[in-house]
């Protein structure tokens, strides 16, 4: 497969230790916030079916691989680690999460140093209902949840029908009584179930495990606003015990890497849990802002791609602390490099500051 090193741009003069360790991130797609932090600190090999992906761009090193469903992709991405010094592989999407928790788990050493929990426990949260039972059967808590062919007249309304699988918000229509809740069932075209439409504000909880499944880290904040089911603006907030219940997840779920765990604090039923992502969330920028000197998660990550043992330090983060996220953009010359040339430099008039 191709791989391509960019020209200038800021991983490029980064002026990295040679020595530091590589990390691979797969599935990298728009996320130029998570590959540009994690270049900063260390050679990134970007991987991307996608050559116009945005995010590759920020990286030392881009690749591309096979699908994740070819048998050919986990050897071409243990190639790439062996060509390029990778100490650890992140994923930034669902997609492979479970197919590198296999290739960890299969043989030992792993044939790949992924960060990422128990295939059993990819594969359950990855399936929103199997993420329910997994959740109800460790003790935590998750709002009523059943199947479509359940009885509908006896739950309590409203509802939300919502694919089993998938992400980004998509197909979630609220139902007030069982004809409606059996219409969306039968007009969504996948697996869906059916939850107790919670009320309240939805939080989440910004995670890290380490290499043992130990969470260190849990920064709650709110969503002022999402679009596609990605979070764009939010701010971090004191939750003691949204802390103790991110922390108490991760570890009965023994993830390794980051999560973003999705709840709601229902005036009824109290906090739910609705979602985990085992992965970074929308709302990354928000664990990096908030975090204390040295304590970013990226930074914790390549100190842990460096085998080092970081200690916990729930709780020890800063407040108050909003984000809100926007789009921008990269000019590639002819051969796909980055040029560097702004829009604002290279045409469009520069705004008017008023004093």
């Amino acid at each position: 497969m191709d791989e391509l090193r960019p020209q200038g741009g800021s991983a490029a003069r980064s002026g990295l230790d040679s020595g530091a360790p590589g990390i691979m991130l797969t599935g990298v797609g728009k996320r130029y916030d998570i590959v540009s932090c994690f270049a900063a600190l260390a050679k990134v090999v970007a991987v991307d079916p996608n050559p116009l992906a945005p995010a590759q761009y920020a990286a030392q090193v881009r690749a591309s691989a096979p699908p994740i469903e070819d048998p050919a992709y986990v050897p071409e991405l243990a190639r790439l680690c062996e060509l390029h010094g990778v100490s650890l592989v992140l994923p930034l999407t669902d997609l492979d999460i479970e197919v590198l928790a296999l290739a960890r788990e299969k043989t030992s050493p792993p044939t790949l140093p992924a960060l990422v929990p128990p295939s059993e426990v990819a594969r359950a949260t990855y399936d929103k209902y199997e993420a329910h039972l997994l959740l109800e059967s460790l003790g935590l808590p998750s709002p009523p949840t059943v199947l479509p062919d359940a009885d509908l007249a006896a739950l309590e309304y409203p509802v939300m029908i919502k694919p089993r699988r998938g992400s980004g918000a998509r197909s979630i229509h609220l139902a007030h009584d069982p004809a409606q809740a059996r219409f969306f069932v039968d007009y969504v075209e996948e697996p869906t179930m059916v939850q107790r439409a919670m009320r309240g504000p939805e939080l989440s909880i910004d995670c890290l495990g380490d290499l043992h499944g130990r969470c260190v880290s849990a920064i709650p904040r709110s969503m002022l606003e999402s679009r596609g089911g990605e979070s764009i603006k939010g701010t971090v907030m004191e939750a003691p015990d949204l802390v103790e219940l991110g922390a108490r997840a991760m570890e009965a779920l023994s993830v390794r890497g980051p999560a973003t765990i999705q709840v709601f604090r229902d005036p009824d039923l109290g906090v739910r849990i609705t979602d985990v992502n085992t992965r970074f969330g929308g709302a990354f920028p928000a664990p990096v802002l908030a975090a204390l000197p040295g304590r970013s998660y990226p930074e914790l990550i390549v100190r842990m791609a460096a085998s080092e043992e970081i200690e916990p330090h729930l709780g020890e983060y800063r407040r108050g602390v909003t984000f809100t996220r926007f789009y921008w953009q990269l000019e590639l010359d002819s051969e796909m490099q980055p040029t560097g040339r702004d829009i604002l430099a290279g045409g469009c008039p520069a705004p008017k500051r008023t004093p």
